[in-house]
């Protein structure tokens, strides 16, 4: 989570500085528009860019995730499967 609130920030504050720059600028308005237009294109771009990174990262973690998950639920059915065996064996032996 801190890398993507990190990622949020720093598109956050590049958006917020490039605008107080642009604006405090000597420029004309047609010029300005312009420049916010690029820039607001420019920034979508980097925002759905770093989406697809985070959905890449979150999707990897995920498919890990499930994989671990199998493994331990295999290994627990294993180890139930084993003490049934053993507790089978042992009863059988009882009588």
């Amino acid at each position: 989570m801190s890398t993507s609130r990190f990622l949020a920030g720093f598109i956050v504050g590049g958006a917020i500085g490039a605008l107080a720059g642009l604006l405090l600028a000597p420029k004309s308005g047609e010029e300005t528009r312009k420049i916010l237009a690029d820039k607001a294109q420019e920034m979508a771009k980097r925002a759905d860019e770093t989406a697809k990174q985070i959905q890449t990262k979150a999707d990897d973690v995920v498919s890990d995730l499930q994989k671990k998950g199998d493994e331990i639920k295999d290994k627990l059915q294993d180890l139930i499967s084993k003490q049934k065996d053993g507790k089978s064996v042992d009863e059988g032996s009882d009588e």
